[in-house]
């Protein structure tokens, strides 16, 4: 579980779809006790990547989502499968109701966070 209950608490909106941690939010993967805990470090950059046409349906916006792409962006960088993250992703929407989205109709592109790291890397060069 993490010490956040609400957006305000750890991130700001970026723009668009992208969001930034302003704190570390934390959360122990699997059951409570399993000791394998995901930080999200203060700065982190994370998208809620739901399709363009969904999105009159499921808003990217939602605080609900928030926390469970931060955790499945990190995952992602650090190296983790799409399939590990996304059910990490699964289980924190688990936790937190945040109403029936398929599963794989949320984290299949991706493509915003990734794109934002890959053109800050270039540009640090």
């Amino acid at each position: 579980m993490s010490a956040y209950t609400k957006a305000e608490d750890w991130c700001l909106p970026v723009g668009g779809i992208l969001y930034q941690s302003i704190r570390p939010l934390s959360w122990e993967v699997g059951v409570m006790g399993s000791g394998l805990i995901v930080t999200v470090p203060a700065g982190t950059v994370f998208d809620v990547s739901i399709p363009r046409g969904l999105r009159w349906l499921f808003d990217p916006h939602d605080p609900h989502y928030l926390k469970a792409a931060a955790l499945h962006d990190t995952l992602r960088l650090r190296g983790w499968s799409r399939i590990l993250a996304g059910a990490v992703f699964h289980e924190v929407r688990k936790r937190r109701p945040c109403g029936r989205m398929p599963l794989v109709l949320t984290r299949r592109s991706g493509g915003d966070v990734r794109n934002y790291h890959r053109d800050r890397q270039s540009h640090d060069r």
